[in-house]
Protein backbone atom coordinates (compact mmCIF):
# COMPACT_ATOMS: atom_id res chain seq x y z
CA UNK A 1 0.00 0.00 0.00
CA UNK A 2 1.37 3.24 -0.37
CA UNK A 3 1.78 5.87 2.01
CA UNK A 4 -0.16 9.04 2.00
CA UNK A 5 3.17 11.53 2.36
CA UNK A 6 6.09 11.86 0.28
CA UNK A 7 8.47 13.08 2.75
CA UNK A 8 11.23 13.10 0.40
CA UNK A 9 10.02 15.24 -2.13
CA UNK A 10 10.46 19.36 -1.51
CA UNK A 11 7.89 20.14 -4.21
CA UNK A 12 4.49 22.31 -3.46
CA UNK A 13 2.82 19.36 -5.98
CA UNK A 14 3.45 16.57 -3.79
CA UNK A 15 2.48 18.58 -0.08
CA UNK A 16 -0.80 19.12 -2.15
CA UNK A 17 -1.11 15.34 -3.07
CA UNK A 18 -1.16 14.61 0.74
CA UNK A 19 -3.74 16.74 1.42
CA UNK A 20 -6.06 15.82 -1.65
CA UNK A 21 -4.42 13.31 -3.49
CA UNK A 22 -6.46 10.61 -2.13
CA UNK A 23 -8.98 8.60 -4.38
CA UNK A 24 -12.20 10.40 -3.01
CA UNK A 25 -11.01 13.43 -1.70
CA UNK A 26 -11.04 15.52 -4.81
CA UNK A 27 -14.42 13.87 -5.49
CA UNK A 28 -15.97 15.51 -1.73
CA UNK A 29 -14.60 18.95 -2.92
CA UNK A 30 -16.12 18.41 -6.55
CA UNK A 31 -19.23 18.02 -4.48
CA UNK A 32 -18.92 20.82 -2.18
CA UNK A 33 -18.60 23.11 -5.51
CA UNK A 34 -21.57 21.63 -6.79
CA UNK A 35 -23.54 22.58 -3.61
CA UNK A 36 -23.49 19.49 -1.41
CA UNK A 37 -22.98 20.48 2.11
CA UNK A 38 -24.30 17.33 4.21
CA UNK A 39 -22.46 14.00 5.41
CA UNK A 40 -25.92 11.96 4.00
CA UNK A 41 -26.31 14.19 0.78
CA UNK A 42 -21.79 13.40 -0.12
CA UNK A 43 -22.69 9.77 0.65
CA UNK A 44 -25.56 9.36 -1.24
CA UNK A 45 -23.70 10.97 -4.44
CA UNK A 46 -20.50 9.30 -4.00
CA UNK A 47 -21.42 5.72 -2.87
CA UNK A 48 -18.36 5.74 -0.44
CA UNK A 49 -18.47 4.25 3.19
CA UNK A 50 -19.73 6.05 5.29
CA UNK A 51 -16.12 5.62 7.75
CA UNK A 52 -14.00 6.50 4.77
CA UNK A 53 -16.33 9.62 3.92
CA UNK A 54 -16.07 10.68 7.52
CA UNK A 55 -12.14 10.18 7.56
CA UNK A 56 -11.74 12.02 4.44
CA UNK A 57 -14.20 15.02 5.69
CA UNK A 58 -12.28 15.18 8.97
CA UNK A 59 -8.94 15.94 6.80
CA UNK A 60 -10.36 18.52 4.82
CA UNK A 61 -11.48 20.43 8.00
CA UNK A 62 -8.70 19.74 9.85
CA UNK A 63 -6.50 21.21 6.61
CA UNK A 64 -9.04 24.01 6.56
CA UNK A 65 -10.28 23.12 3.45
CA UNK A 66 -14.04 22.76 4.64
CA UNK A 67 -15.18 24.73 7.67
CA UNK A 68 -17.82 22.15 9.75
CA UNK A 69 -20.85 24.71 10.75
CA UNK A 70 -24.27 23.09 12.58
CA UNK A 71 -27.27 23.36 10.67
CA UNK A 72 -29.99 21.78 13.05
CA UNK A 73 -29.46 21.50 17.15
CA UNK A 74 -31.50 18.40 18.35
CA UNK A 75 -30.19 16.18 17.44
CA UNK A 76 -26.81 18.28 16.38
CA UNK A 77 -26.09 18.13 12.87
CA UNK A 78 -23.37 19.72 10.62
CA UNK A 79 -22.99 20.70 7.03
CA UNK A 80 -19.25 21.40 5.28
CA UNK A 81 -18.64 24.50 3.75
CA UNK A 82 -15.79 24.95 1.28
CA UNK A 83 -13.61 27.81 3.43
CA UNK A 84 -10.90 30.10 1.23
CA UNK A 85 -8.33 27.66 1.22
CA UNK A 86 -11.06 25.21 -0.51
CA UNK A 87 -12.57 28.08 -3.03
CA UNK A 88 -8.93 28.18 -4.03
CA UNK A 89 -8.77 24.59 -5.59
CA UNK A 90 -11.64 25.54 -8.02
CA UNK A 91 -9.27 25.93 -11.10
CA UNK A 92 -7.75 22.57 -10.38
CA UNK A 93 -10.91 20.95 -10.11
CA UNK A 94 -12.22 22.95 -13.49
CA UNK A 95 -8.14 21.80 -15.20
CA UNK A 96 -9.74 17.89 -14.00
CA UNK A 97 -13.08 18.09 -15.56
CA UNK A 98 -11.82 19.49 -18.25
CA UNK A 99 -9.21 17.32 -18.88
CA UNK A 100 -11.72 14.68 -18.79
CA UNK A 101 -13.98 16.20 -21.11
CA UNK A 102 -11.44 16.50 -23.59
CA UNK A 103 -9.62 12.94 -23.50
CA UNK A 104 -12.17 10.57 -21.78
CA UNK A 105 -15.83 11.60 -21.82
CA UNK A 106 -18.46 9.31 -23.23
CA UNK A 107 -20.19 9.53 -26.95
CA UNK A 108 -22.94 11.10 -25.22
CA UNK A 109 -20.35 14.25 -24.49
CA UNK A 110 -19.71 16.02 -21.09
CA UNK A 111 -21.91 14.98 -18.40
CA UNK A 112 -21.65 18.58 -16.90
CA UNK A 113 -21.07 21.84 -18.49
CA UNK A 114 -20.18 24.99 -16.67
CA UNK A 115 -22.09 28.00 -17.74
CA UNK A 116 -21.16 31.97 -17.33
CA UNK A 117 -24.29 33.07 -15.02
CA UNK A 118 -23.73 36.46 -17.14
CA UNK A 119 -24.28 35.47 -20.53
CA UNK A 120 -24.72 31.35 -20.79
CA UNK A 121 -21.38 31.18 -22.23
CA UNK A 122 -18.98 28.03 -21.75
CA UNK A 123 -15.34 28.11 -19.76
CA UNK A 124 -12.80 27.93 -21.94
CA UNK A 125 -8.91 26.46 -20.96
CA UNK A 126 -8.21 29.85 -19.59
CA UNK A 127 -11.37 30.18 -17.61
CA UNK A 128 -12.52 32.54 -19.84
CA UNK A 129 -16.48 32.62 -21.50
CA UNK A 130 -16.15 31.63 -24.99
CA UNK A 131 -18.97 33.72 -25.52
CA UNK A 132 -18.49 37.33 -23.70
CA UNK A 133 -14.78 36.74 -23.39
CA UNK A 134 -14.79 37.54 -19.21
CA UNK A 135 -12.44 36.15 -17.51
CA UNK A 136 -14.82 33.70 -14.63
CA UNK A 137 -14.07 33.15 -11.05
CA UNK A 138 -16.04 30.44 -9.20
CA UNK A 139 -18.96 32.75 -8.08
CA UNK A 140 -19.59 33.92 -12.30
CA UNK A 141 -20.13 30.40 -12.67
CA UNK A 142 -23.57 28.24 -12.91
CA UNK A 143 -22.99 23.81 -13.53
CA UNK A 144 -25.61 22.32 -15.42
CA UNK A 145 -26.31 19.00 -16.92
CA UNK A 146 -24.38 18.02 -20.38
CA UNK A 147 -25.20 15.78 -22.92
CA UNK A 148 -23.49 13.25 -20.93
CA UNK A 149 -26.14 13.05 -18.02
CA UNK A 150 -25.49 14.04 -14.71
CA UNK A 151 -27.57 14.43 -12.15
CA UNK A 152 -26.50 17.52 -10.52
CA UNK A 153 -27.23 18.55 -7.44
CA UNK A 154 -29.55 21.52 -6.13
CA UNK A 155 -27.35 24.63 -5.72
CA UNK A 156 -27.09 25.58 -2.04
Amino acid sequence: MLGRTYESQRCSVARTLELVGERWTLLIVRDAFLGVRRFGDFADRLGVARNVLQDRLERLVEAGVLTKVPYQERPLRHEYRLTDMGRDLWPAIVALLQFGDKHLTSEAGPPMLLLHRGCGGELDDRRVCTKCGAALELRDVETVAGPGGARMPAAA
